[in-house]
């Protein structure tokens, strides 16, 4: 942003790439780390494993509390080991290289509303080489379908 910072989080759906829920925070605490844990849960239910990294935010006591709520199981990748978040990782460059690097965000509303907008964009429109060039909506809800 044009003056201070913005942290981001979202919860992703490995098998589609589908962000399934997302916030934007202008502190680095694990408030708005839960509120989109909680969201993710209460749309689509509760997954049998989450991974996340090992930020202080994912390892405080209330958000390990809403996994364990939920009887999700806990996966953490190593330190220092992108590589074991790697959608997520690719979920932040393009992000960043799509969305916020072309922006110049006044302040946090401006970068809500934008990201916003590129998120809807990323799950139904953006089609992913991964993904045998489906996008992330049309992968989970066809899966969910056939789950159904």
């Amino acid at each position: 942003m044009a003056r201070g910072f913005a942290y981001l989080v979202a919860v992703m759906d490995w098998y589609s790439r589908r962000v399934l829920s997302w916030r934007v925070s202008n502190t680095m605490d694990a408030s708005f780390c839960i509120d989109a844990l909680n969201e993710a849960i209460e749309r689509h239910g509760a997954p049998e494993i989450f991974n996340t990294d090992q930020g202080g935010q994912f390892t405080s006591d209330a958000f390990i509390g809403v996994l364990k709520q939920h009887d999700i199981q806990i996966s953490m990748d190593g330190k220092g080991r992108w590589i074991d978040n790697v959608f997520v990782e690719r979920l932040w460059r393009s992000v960043k290289y799509e969305e916020v690097y072309l922006k110049a965000y006044e302040n946090i509303t401006h970068a809500r509303k934008s990201l916003g907008v590129y998120f809807n964009f990323y799950n139904t429109e953006r089609r992913h080489q991964s993904l045998d060039r489906c996008t992330p909506d049309s992968l989970y809800y066809d899966v969910a379908s056939l789950a159904a």
